[in-house]
């Protein structure tokens, strides 16, 4: 049976001397070095083909299915990714399972690479697309999507604003806390989507209401995605749980505040978080993320995980460093040419629970996860109070205005607001690497 250790090991696809011919991928701020390869599906801009299987690296995106027709790819990967063309997205790779994945990797890596030899450089040139000539769509069929909530940092604060005294309920360090989210409504970055309409109730009010949410917020948060499923009523070991990870996404899940206050009670969240989700087109793979692992640990006063979610790989590695951060752009400044402007940052190690974790608990009753399935992480704050992953923590409940640099202020989401959430993975020695943007922008509600 795989184990755990399946995409934790470092080998020469890491080597951070490792350089590409193609010289956009060299560039020291790119997200998409050779040492990265992150997979997603796309298209010619304006084009009604069928969208097909890529990897982005530096400024462009090498088609995979033509790389293959080239013989760049072995016949079995081949065969997997064309089975990955139009409707299918990237599920027939993902359930493939990680040895083929990193089959996919290696050889991208030899005919890539700067001493690549025989004359990969001038063949592969014909299917090499600039990023920007390119539509990207969701990388895969997501079937179900559950939304964690991981970040203790957030739960914290968020706690402290309805119980003072009491902010985790004596659950929170026990179990992974999650719920069931809507998987209809995800969309890639560059999803735009209207103000939701909902039922709140103000305090001062003795009926409820029904228009348009006041307090809209984002969430950041990080996305994994489920490569190997498992069959029902057959739980996932904790030993055995990054074997069905298949990569990492950016994740925002868009938030109506006023509309989830009324309605949270007893089953929580459901109309405030189903009307949009945005995640990043790219995949980045949990090989790649290989040299970025952290060991995972609780604090001694904290109650330490149950034996099926402990394991000795999680201990040592299971947690990831992503250096994460949220720009906001009002339309106004997009009117004048100002920049987004960043709100705050964090770092994904401090996430409460691991992927590994929410995966294994997530199976542990029997429930059959299937490639394609998106696991979110929760609201990724850090400890600080300026590092709020939400405007919710960043304005405390809406009582204090944020000032952006020309002047406006936010406590909550506004119309024509954009958010952009960005994730890098750094670590000396180590060759930096990105996720690429996730932008979502608000539209005015439905009249």
């Amino acid at each position: 049976m795989m184990t755990s250790t399946s995409s934790l090991s470092i080998d020469h696809t890491h080597d951070p001397a490792l350089r590409s011919w193609l010289a956009s991928a060299n560039a020291a701020d790119t997200d998409f070095p050779i040492q990265n390869l992150p997979l997603g599906m796309a298209r010619a801009v304006g084009s009604a083909e069928a969208f097909r299987p890529f990897t982005a690296v530096g400024d462009q995106a090498l088609d995979l299915v033509a790389a293959a027709d080239m013989a760049a790819l072995p016949q079995e990967v081949a065969t997997v990714l064309q089975a990955c063309v139009g409707q299918g997205g990237l599920n027939p790779l993902m359930a493939a399972g990680p040895a083929l994945g990193r089959q996919l990797r290696h050889a991208l890596v030899a005919v890539l690479e700067e001493k690549a030899g025989g004359d990969w450089p001038a063949r592969l040139h014909a299917a090499l697309r600039p990023q920007a000539s390119l539509e990207l769509t969701l990388p895969c069929r997501i079937g179900d999507y559950t939304d964690f909530y991981a970040g203790i940092h957030h739960a914290t604060t968020v706690g402290k604003l309805f119980r003072p005294d009491n902010p985790l309920l004596p659950n929170y360090k026990w179990v992974p806390i999650g719920y069931h989210g809507r998987a209809s409504s995800i969309g890639v970055s560059g999803q735009q989507f209207r103000r939701p309409l909902g039922q709140t109730k103000a305090p001062d009010s003795e009926t409820p209401g029904f228009g348009p949410c006041k307090r809209l917020d984002y969430e950041l948060e990080v996305g994994a995605l489920v490569g190997l499923g498992n069959a029902q009523g057959v739980p996932v070991g904790i030993e055995q749980a990054e074997a069905h990870l298949f990569g990492l996404v950016l994740l925002n899940d868009w938030s109506a505040r006023d509309v989830q206050a009324w309605e949270y009670q007893p089953l929580g969240p459901f109309l405030a978080k189903s009307f949009a989700t945005t995640i990043s087109p790219w995949v980045v793979t949990m090989e790649a993320l290989a040299p970025f692992r952290r060991s995972f640990s609780r604090h001694a006063d904290d109650p330490q995980p149950l034996p099926y979610l402990d394991g000795p790989a999680n201990r040592a590695q299971g947690a990831v460093s992503i250096q994460l951060a949220v720009h906001l752009q009002t339309a106004g400044m997009r009117e004048t040419g100002l920049a987004p402007h960043r709100l705050m940052q964090s770092d994904f190690a401090d996430a409460y629970w691991t992927f590994a974790q929410m995966l294994t608990h997530h199976a542990s009753n029997g429930c059959n996860l299937q490639s394609g399935d998106l696991l979110g992480s929760g609201t990724q704050s850090g400890p600080q109070p300026d590092q709020g992953g939400s405007l919710l923590e960043l304005t405390h409940g809406g009582k204090q205005a944020l000032t952006l640099p020309n002047g406006e202020q936010r406590t909550f989401l506004q119309d024509g607001d954009s958010v952009t959430l960005v994730g890098v993975c750094e670590a000396p020695g180590r060759r930096r690497i990105g996720f690429g943007p996730c932008v979502g922008t608000v539209l005015p509600a439905q009249s």
